[in-house]
């Protein structure tokens, strides 16, 4: 408990910072990909705790792409992918024996004014045997990009408040949020965020 709210005073500080002066993104060639998104963002999103110094959940992926960046391989039973033609990220950890898997996901839309893009920063929580541990919730947060400074600002959610009785599932492949809604009987149900081009809605 101490962790869950040492890290949501953290974040919250960050997201402050973040919304009043925003952060530069460093990027090559003529625009920034998802992943130069997640490296200006890493900063705001790993937090320290003396004594939760090992608990670090975007420490995973910062870890992660690190090793890809100089052609290492990955921790065993994780697996990292870098779609950057569709601007997706998602990295996974998990184990077998106790049919358990972490995901980690980065995700970047293009809006309709042509000046902005949009980054989204899905911590999925803690999985076993198919359903969120019930200690875990999800903590997903967005970016928004602006071309013309080259700085990007925390931001709501566009159109829609997260339920943290919900997991959320960016798009590898089209540009809708599916959401799951957990219910304490262990059934779920499903719908679809979608987006057009500047928020989403149901």
């Amino acid at each position: 408990m101490r962790r869950i709210a040492s890290a949501i005073i953290f974040t919250c500080l960050a997201l402050s910072l973040m919304a009043q002066n925003g952060v530069k993104v460093n990027f090559k060639g003529s625009k920034p990909t998802v992943t130069d998104f997640a490296w200006a963002a890493f900063p705001s999103l790993n937090y320290e705790d003396e004594e939760e110094s090992g608990d670090r959940p975007w420490r995973m992926l910062q870890n992660a792409m690190t090793r890809h960046s100089q052609g290492l391989p990955q921790e065993q039973d994780e697996t990292l992918t870098i779609d950057t033609k569709n601007g997706y990220i998602v990295c996974e950890h998990s184990n077998e024996d106790y049919d358990h898997i972490f995901r980690l996901e980065v995700c970047c839309w293009n809006e309709a004014d042509g000046k902005h893009t949009l980054i989204a920063f899905n911590d999925m929580a803690s999985f076993t045997e198919g359903r969120p541990c019930v200690t875990e919730t999800t903590n997903m947060c967005f970016y928004r990009y602006n071309k013309a400074t080259k700085r990007m600002v925390a931001c709501d959610p566009p159109g829609f408040e997260i339920d943290y009785s919900c997991t959320y599932e960016l798009p590898r492949s089209g540009k809708d949020i599916v959401v799951t809604q957990w219910n304490v009987d262990g059934s779920s149900k499903q719908k679809v965020l979608k987006w057009n081009g500047s928020r989403f809605s149901y």
